[in-house]
């Protein structure tokens, strides 16, 4: 931590501390980032808060401290006007081109007098995230909905040109549009729906209380709902392992996480193939996997499986339907249920994809502290 410290390049001036012992260890305990600036731009005051979000640079002389260029524009803006000062930005931190994510803060300067300034800084990294994430998530789901009602639009327009003249009917091609219609429509309607799913998922709707889910009726259910698509290609689903297992929270989201991942699983194999779903548990724990024999997934895309509208393959997802969206939804009901989901895969071998869920009442979780007592 600096306090009242010069910096080589500053004019030799006895500066007092104006802190106590205890007003020092305050402002050391602070998360928000305070810098003291005087007259020339020197720093006299630095919390270590502020030096962990980089407001400070190595100054030209070794050992020599400056404020970030942002700050003493900051400060140098207060000291002409007299007036306060606010501004909200985004700091990049490590090596250029590193990718880490760029610090957020919000600066409040204030003139101290004497030409000093006050520096304060709030670390706003995670409200950041949530903007950009809302901002990607509305570009996208723009892109998504524009997809189908382009196609059914244009499908729309081919079917009212076939029929258009009555004594001309091509009725073979008219079918054929209002089948791709149908498609379309059932796809929009897919994706509204799965969107609909994730914003419950994510806090739009309180969480059910947990009760005791069978697991073998999640597994049935799941497999249930995934037969018809599995019948299409010829794909066998085998379920092996543990039964009369016995998981805490909502069978109709757990059902709907499984079969997720048993459709997912479907969707990315080849015809003719087996998904095989394994059901091991213990006292603490239940696991849930589902493998396939499919195209897997290279090992730079692995970690994005579960990101809103990410697919490995575009072009599949578009052949089946697929919205993008049905891995998030597991990730986020994993997450509800104090789980998680996890998946190794190897590209031309395969994926698995498991589901970690807690086998014991959410209040049985942890052991309760022992009693205290709390003296008068």
């Amino acid at each position: 931590m600096l306090w009242g410290h010069r910096s080589r390049a500053a004019p030799e001036v006895d500066m007092v501390d104006p802190l106590s012992g205890l007003g020092r260890r305050a402002l050391d305990s602070l998360r928000v980032g305070v810098v003291v600036l005087d007259s020339t731009d020197i720093p006299v005051q630095v919390n270590p808060s502020a030096r962990a979000m980089g407001l400070l640079r190595a100054g030209a002389e070794p050992g020599s401290l400056i404020a970030h260029p942002i700050v003493r524009t900051l400060a140098g803006q207060v000291r002409r006007t007299g007036v306060r000062r606010e501004v909200e930005l985004d700091l990049p931190r490590g090596m250029e081109g590193s990718g880490a994510e760029p610090l957020g803060v919000q600066l409040r300067a204030v003139a101290l007098g004497g030409g000093l300034v006050a520096i304060e800084a709030f670390d706003v990294t995670e409200a950041h995230r949530v903007a950009r994430v809302r901002r990607d998530f509305v570009a996208n789901v723009s892109h998504e909905l524009k997809t189908p009602i382009g196609a059914l639009q244009l499908l729309a327009e081919a079917i009212m040109d076939a029929t258009s003249d009555a004594d001309d009917v091509d009725v073979e091609s008219a079918r054929r549009f209002a089948e791709r219609m149908q498609r379309e429509s059932v796809r929009l309607g897919t994706l509204i729906s799965e969107l609909l799913e994730l914003t419950r998922l994510q806090g739009a709707e309180p969480l059910p209380d947990p009760e005791p889910v069978n697991v073998d009726w999640v597994i049935a259910e799941a497999v249930d709902r995934s037969r018809t698509a599995a019948a299409a290609k010829k794909i066998d689903i085998e379920v092996r392992g543990d039964r009369s297992l016995t998981v805490y929270g909502s069978d109709s989201q757990l059902a709907t996480a499984v079969g997720n991942l048993v459709e997912n699983a479907i969707a990315y194999s080849e015809e003719g193939s087996t998904v095989v779903v394994t059901i091991n548990g213990d006292t603490h724990r239940v696991k849930i996997r589902v493998a396939d024999h499919g195209i897997g997934i290279a090992a730079d895309e692995v970690d994005r499986v579960f990101e809103r509208f990410y697919r490995s393959d575009r072009a599949r997802s578009r052949a089946t339907g697929g919205t993008g969206l049905g891995l998030a939804i597991v990730k986020h009901i994993a997450t509800n249920h104090g789980g998680r989901v996890e998946v190794t895969s190897t590209l031309g071998g395969g994926s698995t994809f498991t589901l970690r869920l807690p086998a014991r009442p959410p209040d049985d979780q942890l052991p309760l502290p022992a009693s205290v007592s709390i003296g008068a």
